[in-house]
């Protein structure tokens, strides 16, 4: 195929990493529990289209997050995956001792910038939360274990509304002095638009926290989450947080739609001329296959032009 044409444009990265959430924050938001077979291979069906970090599952407590409650049975099965990075999720010290115990190299907590998703998704307020977080991190910091610092709500909230941008900086600056490698900034509800990206970009700068720590998380719920990657771009940003076919929301902010589809993310980088590594056509190919053990359509524009060119 030889579309899309190459035309770089200038101040862009050369190379951006995608750090793949299908198979996490994209099935967790499933009303069906999908087989511990068919996870492990999406896993594996991913990384062998060229995603070398693919966020595999979570070890929350079953009864919030049923639909991977089968972490412990589903991560020995990706244990041949050599060079691909498989981080977790982990709620807790309890959470963090049980990836652990399977080996995981690499966590990931979640914190909010807001009060009202705090207490909704962990019925904490922001602080506690924070001081919840700063033992697992610790922990896992002593052990030479990476950790990614989540950050929800950093664009707008569906109780509180707009988020001042000081108050996304303060959390995501007390993440990274408790030890966080890398922050992943959250647009929950998919309402940012470019011009607040690179503000808040700015911001976190201006705080001392590095553009090349941090990774960028958009939701497409009113269509701007490739016009707010490319303005993270432009900043300087190369970690790219994305979901195969489309999938996933938030099952704690209903108004959350579906995550930045990474096909339709790697069109754009290919087209501009950006290396990711990941060959579009077996990354399509995945994301029908899922799609067809999940009984519908993807929402991934990308994937639905290229599977119809293919009939």
């Amino acid at each position: 195929m030889t579309l899309p044409m190459v035309v770089p444009a200038q101040d862009l990265p050369a190379r951006v990493r995608i750090h793949e959430v299908g198979a996490r924050d994209g099935l967790q938001n499933e009303k069906a529990v999908v087989p511990v077979e068919v996870k492990a291979e999406f896993i594996h069906r991913l990384a062998e289209a060229g995603l070398t970090t693919i966020e595999a599952t979570s070890f929350v407590h079953p009864k919030w997050v049923p639909q991977l409650a089968d972490a412990e049975q589903l991560f020995p099965l990706l244990g041949d995956m050599e060079g691909v990075a498989l981080p977790v999720l982990v709620p807790n010290e309890r959470g963090l001792d049980r990836a652990l115990a399977l080996g995981a190299r690499r966590i990931a907590v979640f914190a909010s910038a807001t009060e009202s998703f705090a207490k909704a998704n962990l019925n904490r307020t922001v602080d506690e939360a924070l001081g919840m977080f700063a033992p697992v991190v610790a922990k896992a910091k002593a052990d030479k274990v990476h950790v990614r610092g989540y950050l929800s709500m950093c664009f707008g909230d569906p109780w509180e509304g707009a988020v001042p941008v000081a108050q996304v900086i303060r959390v995501a600056k007390a993440l990274m002095d408790m030890g966080c490698d890398e922050l992943s900034l959250g647009d929950t509800i998919g309402v940012a638009t470019p011009g607040h990206v690179q503000t808040l970009l700015a911001g976190l700068n201006e705080a001392g926290v590095p553009t090349s720590s941090i990774g960028v998380h958009f939701h497409d719920t009113y269509g701007q989450a490739l016009s707010n990657t490319l303005a993270a771009l432009q900043h300087g940003v190369t970690t790219v947080d994305a979901s195969a076919g489309g999938l996933g929301g938030c099952p704690y902010a209903k108004s959350a739609t579906g995550n930045l589809a990474t096909e339709d993310l790697v069109w754009m980088l290919d087209g501009l001329g950006i290396d990711t590594g990941v060959d579009l056509g077996r990354l399509t190919a995945t994301s029908v296959w899922l799609a067809g053990e999940l009984g519908r359509p993807s929402p991934s524009r990308t994937v639905r032009a290229l599977s119809h060119q293919e009939q």
